[in-house]
């Protein structure tokens, strides 16, 4: 079993939301065309409206063209038919199952996934009997293959497009990653075809575009939490100036852990994973269709990307360690020795005293599962149930996600209190991009 309390200074993370192109050329590798069933634009349009007459429901969607409408871009997929599990391809489907439920037209989003609609069947899942088989991707709309050039095109078209230069950028990774272990702050992202798109490769894709774009990531691979160096950091380099512009990031777990959910399984009423708690919180609609708790924690009427990360550290029952850029850098800023500290005498109650209401909701929540004492310290409480709680998996991720969240308000009154206002202007600007939302919910 894992012990999380290990590695809990390695917290870092990385994540992109993909985003949507209205008007882009064919891209390499794309087959609109494709004579296979499965890959085909119109067949999988047919399939989208399947859902519903797509006329009628066009005229209640978001037009791409509106000025508050995001550019959506989706990139996804395994590097090789041996691990394109199907779970990946059902997380781009529930991603635009997720913008219709937000009231936005998933037809406009531009999706780069595995192989594209070459009509090669690769991507791997487990029949009824349990026999690994293949079959080709079935997404609407999917646009091309995911591959380093035609992810570059892809951000290079939404730089060239001066209307949407103040519009925001929505990026989503779900696929594998890469953990370099001689630099884990340049850990990579795996595309088709085994390409490989290191952190910092990506930064520099990123820094292209004008610094008015606001960009928002969501990232759920494999040590995905490096990725937050190529939102935070000219470069993607720890050691460079903070990067300019309106930029943040959603990680499914640190640069150091593995996450999880890619799986040849089916059924997705079985999957938990930080995309599924993640796009339930933000849009109020789990994966299987049913409605769930809202995340509307300081109840303002609509859900931001921070709530809905908030709701999947308490939602997703897996291994993941959730981190978001606001976070990543909070944890930079503090040795190990002084981070451990924090811990040590002040109250859960007290802490609580100055957390945000999302933050709130975590801790309350965690502190609940674990039986923690709220007029104790952190330390005191794990002092009296370690063994109960190391000795189940579960209790074990919910302890290092109360650990984290508890350090990271620590950090954080810290830092109010030093009143340095070149730090604080950093972090209220990484928190406002945070706060952002697709809408209400």
């Amino acid at each position: 079993m894992m012990r999380f309390l290990s590695i809990l200074p390695l917290l870092s993370i990385g994540g992109l939301i993909t985003v949507a192109i209205a008007t882009q050329p064919p891209l390499k590798g794309a087959n609109l065309q494709s004579s296979s069933p499965l890959g085909s634009k119109s067949n999988a349009s047919q399939t989208l409206a399947s859902q519903g007459s797509k006329s009628n429901a066009s005229q209640t969607l978001v037009s791409q063209k509106s000025a508050t409408a995001p550019d959506f871009l989706v990139l996804g997929g395994g590097g090789a038919p041996s691990y394109n599990e199907i779970a990946i391809e059902k997380n781009v489907l529930y991603f635009q199952r997720t913008l219709k439920t937000l009231g936005f037209d998933p037809s406009q989003a531009t999706i780069l996934f595995a192989n594209g609609n070459d009509g090669r069947e690769t991507v791997r899942y487990l029949d009824a009997n349990r026999e690994e088989r293949f079959k080709a991707p079935n997404i609407p709309y999917l646009q091309a293959a995911a591959t380093v050039d035609n992810l570059q095109q892809s951000l290079q078209q939404i730089a060239s497009t001066s209307a949407s230069n103040r519009r925001p950028l929505f990026f989503y990774f779900t696929g594998h990653g890469s953990h370099n272990r001689e630099d884990e702050d340049n850990n990579t992202m795996m595309l088709w075809d085994e390409q490989s798109l290191s952190v910092r490769e990506f930064a520099t894709f990123l820094d292209r575009l004008p610094p008015t774009k606001p960009v928002v990531t969501v990232m759920v691979q494999c040590y995905a939490g490096a990725f937050a160096n190529s939102i935070l950091y000219k470069n993607g380099d720890p050691q460079a100036k903070i990067a300019e512009g309106h930029r943040c990031g959603f990680f499914a777990t640190t640069k150091s852990l593995p996450s999880v959910g890619c799986t040849p399984e089916v059924n997705e009423a079985d999957y938990q994973d930080y995309s599924s708690s993640f796009f339930a919180g933000l849009s109020g609609t789990n994966r299987i269709g049913q409605r769930v708790a809202s995340a509307d924690y300081n109840q303002d009427g609509r859900v931001s990307y921070l709530e809905a990360h908030a709701f999947a550290k308490v939602d997703e029952r897996a291994a993941d360690l959730p981190i978001s850029t606001s976070e990543s850098w909070l944890q930079s800023q503090l040795s190990e020795a002084a981070t451990a500290k924090l811990l040590d005498k002040q109250s859960l109650s007290k802490l609580l005293a100055t957390a945000r209401p999302e933050q709130q909701f975590v801790v309350q929540s965690l502190a609940k599962q674990l039986n923690f004492d709220r007029s104790k310290s952190y330390m005191d409480n794990y002092d009296r149930v370690e063994t109960s709680v190391t000795e189940d998996e579960l209790k074990s991720t919910y302890l290092a996600r109360l650990k984290i969240e508890l350090i990271n308000i620590a950090i954080e009154q810290q830092l109010r209190a030093s009143k340095n206002p070149q730090k604080i202007a950093i972090f209220d600007r990484l928190l406002n991009c945070e706060s952002g939302s697709l809408g209400k919910s």
